[in-house]
């Protein structure tokens, strides 16, 4: 037989954490200590009673069967209430609420339940490659919305032209943001949702790092406590990095009910749902979500520091934030992202993510990630310093 992959697969770059981890296992083959602050995969371990959930209900033969394509019942159930708790907000578990694995399967497979080949999705620069790459596989096309720091990379809404909002079926946005760690105000949403509703745009914000923040007094918000947001919006939601769960792969999507209804529609065609036992240990995680987070953030707090201390010392800005759990710094001068992250690999043995990888606005900066315990970050940090 002779292969030939699908064209659709051949324009698309080799994704970029398969890439660091190539590079990381060939290194590591020829006996080289390598530290990755590349991926933010947390290092913290589960917490226990997810855990003994999970082992109590992987018992029960009835949900060794097929699951549900829309979620448990009591899991759905548990979203609303955490979104009721933690941000005001009043979802129906029924009928605005679906279980997915993880919230980059539902970025990726709600371009296949609005995008028909040709519609176009406005999509953030920089930001999660998984909102261009599922527009991409749907067959649509995208538009980049440039983050700048002068803006504390929020989207400037005036820069879109009216010809390109009304063409576009999806605005993706992500506050907490990944890479650059900015957050934004419920103000600004307020101004997204006028946006939506007037060009008439889904807007599907992923909000994965809403419990990772260190500033009580202002805790990030949702998309769905803007005015008449419900109407245009969906949100993902994970607790991959709320709960130290990225390998459980369990989220949920919540909003506009006839978007979810569709969402559920492709998914019963594609999947199979997430298994029960695991959307049991996600009820046990929602349930006790205020007293799981609190750990973490300190654990987080402490290594922030860390590094800020050694970026000042080594003269490296960066964009202070309160939230998320990565550092976005600008590479020193005579550098490119490529240039300075490929000389941490093959000088110092030490990953970090070019900022370009993220789109071309990401050019001039790199991400850290703080999934690393202390003594392995204050390592790669001395390395990065003797660079210098």
């Amino acid at each position: 037989m002779i292969f030939e992959e699908a064209d659709r697969l051949k324009t698309i770059p080799p994704y970029l954490f398969a890439e660091i981890d190539r590079v990381i296992n060939e290194k590591k083959a020829k006996g080289e200590d390598v530290i990755s602050l590349g991926i933010g995969d947390p290092d913290i371990a589960t917490p226990d009673l997810i855990i003994e959930e999970l082992c109590r209900e992987a018992k029960n033969p009835v949900n060794h069967r097929y699951p549900s394509s829309y979620g448990l019942k009591l899991f759905k159930e548990a979203a609303a209430n955490y979104y009721l708790r933690r941000f005001n907000v009043k979802l129906d578990p029924e009928t605005e609420i679906i279980t997915i694995w993880g919230s980059k399967e539902g970025i990726a497979n709600i371009a296949y339940t609005v995008i028909n080949p040709g519609d176009m999705a406005l999509v953030p620069d920089p930001g999660y490659l998984v909102y261009k790459l599922g527009t991409l596989f749907a067959g649509g096309t995208y538009h980049i919305m440039p983050l700048r720091q002068k803006d504390d990379f929020l989207v400037n809404l005036d820069e879109i032209d009216t010809g390109i909002a009304k063409k576009a079926k999806i605005m993706h946005l992500n506050y907490p943001n990944n890479p650059t760690s900015s957050t934004c105000s419920n103000s600004f949403f307020e101004k997204v949702s006028q946006f939506a509703n007037k060009y008439n745009i889904l807007v599907c914000h992923d909000n994965a790092y809403s419990d990772v923040y260190f500033d009580p007094g202002n805790k990030p918000v949702s998309f769905f406590n803007a005015a008449e947001s419900k109407e245009v919006g969906l949100e993902f939601n994970s607790l991959s990095k709320t709960f130290n769960m990225t390998g459980w792969r369990i989220g949920f999507a919540a909003g506009n009910r006839k978007v979810i209804e569709s969402l559920g529609k492709y998914k019963t065609n594609v999947d199979s749902g997430v298994f029960n036992a695991v959307q049991y240990a996600g009820v046990e995680a929602l349930n006790n979500y205020e007293n799981l987070v609190r750990p973490n953030l300190e654990v987080y707090r402490n290594r922030r520091k860390i590094i800020f201390n050694t970026l000042d010392k080594t003269g490296i800005k960066y964009y202070k934030s309160d939230a998320t759990i990565y550092i976005w710094a600008e590479v020193p001068e005579g550098h490119t992202s490529k240039s300075f992250s490929e000389l941490l690999l093959n000088k110092a043995n030490v990953v970090v993510t070019p900022g370009n990888a993220f789109g071309i606005f990401g050019e001039g900066y790199f991400r850290i990630s703080i999934t690393l315990d202390d003594a392995k970050l204050e390592e790669a940090l001395e390395r990065i310093k003797k660079i210098l």
